[in-house]
C-alpha cells in the first residue's frame, strides 16, 4: 500500500483537477472525457463542475454509492488507513475538498495525500 504519483493534465499542471484526475484513474477515462462529462453535469445543474455536488452527481449517475467515514480524531483515520483497510477494488477517497483514487491499497495522486482525513468514499456499485 503506498501512494503513487499520478499527474493525468495533459499539460502535467496541478491545477486543482484532483476530481478529474482521480474519477479518470478510477474509471480509465482519460482527461479531457472525463472533463468533458463532469463540465456537462455542471451545466445542467448551472454549477460549476469542480463544486462537490455536480461531480457527486455525475458519480450517482454512473453508478457510484457514498459512504461515511468516521472522524475519532485525534486517531483521525486517514487516507492511509483507508488503503490498508481496502487492499483490494477501486474507490474514491474524499476529504471535502480533496478526492483521490485509490486502486488495489494504492492511492494516486499529484502529492503525497496519505494523511489527509477522508470523510466519504464512492464505490461502484457493479464493482
Amino acid at each position: 500500500m503506498a501512494f503513487v504519483f499520478y499527474n493525468l493534465n495533459p499539460d502535467d499542471l496541478r491545477v486543482g483537477d484532483c476530481v478529474v484526475r482521480a474519477i479518470s484513474k478510477v474509471e480509465g477515462m482519460d482527461w479531457y472525457d472525463t472533463y468533458i462529462e463532469i463540465t456537462s453535469q455542471g451545466m445542467e445543474m448551472s454549477d460549476m463542475p469542480d463544486s462537490n455536488r455536480v461531480w457527486m452527481a455525475y458519480l450517482k449517475d454512473i453508478g457510484y454509492k457514498i459512504t461515511l467515514l468516521p472522524n475519532d480524531c485525534p486517531n483521525c483515520y486517514t487516507i492511509e488507513d483507508f488503503t490498508k483497510d481496502h487492499p483490494k477494488g477501486k474507490f474514491l477517497v474524499a476529504t471535502g475538498s480533496h478526492i483521490v483514487a485509490v486502486i488495489d491499497g494504492n492511492y494516486y495522486d499529484t502529492w503525497d495525500s496519505g494523511a489527509e482525513i477522508p470523510i466519504y468514499y464512492f464505490v461502484k456499485e457493479s464493482d
